[in-house]
């Protein structure tokens, strides 16, 4: 077996590796983590709703502060860099 090249990445999918370019394998990570990032937010709006849904049909008043969102990577490196000075 010949070694890896360097614009080369093994890449696994499922049970097998295969070879294929770096830009490719970078690009292909991007659109995959893009996609779970949408849904992970759809899951959390609709989670929202279900959640005011139920403490409305049990008579409850609405939760106060689950309406927030999470800060994003960008907005927690400038908090860090904030804190130490």
């Amino acid at each position: 077996p010949s070694p890896l090249s360097p614009e080369k990445a093994m890449v696994c999918f499922g049970s097998i590796f295969i070879e294929l370019p770096k830009a490719k394998t970078r690009e292909m990570l991007r659109q995959d983590q893009e996609e779970l990032d949408q849904e992970i937010n759809n899951l959390r709006k609709e989670l929202r709703v279900k959640v005011n849904r139920l403490y409305e049909a049990q008579g409850k008043p609405e939760l106060k502060g689950f309406n927030l969102n999470p800060m994003s990577a960008e907005e927690m490196k400038l908090i860090n860099r904030i804190l130490e000075g």
